[in-house]
């Protein structure tokens, strides 16, 4: 694992992983970041991405929010 700036530790999940976390299929996930509203994977090999866990994580609550907020 990396350490930024700010001492927080960063982990890179793999797609399978985002699947898991957002139930969502992967090519609405790659839809998403096509239409710049979900985080953008990284490349991590010539053949392999990664997308970095805290960023997904964010979006995931901020979805979760917003969701809240529009449905009172």
């Amino acid at each position: 694992m990396v350490q930024n700036k700010t001492d927080k530790t960063l982990k890179l999940i793999r797609l399978s992983e985002v699947i898991r976390k957002t139930g969502f299929g992967k090519t609405w996930i790659y839809k998403l970041i096509s239409a710049g509203k979900f985080p953008k994977q990284i490349k991590i090999g010539d053949r392999a991405v990664a997308f970095i866990e805290s960023e997904v994580d964010e979006w995931i609550y901020k979805a979760i929010t917003a969701s809240r907020n529009t449905s009172n």
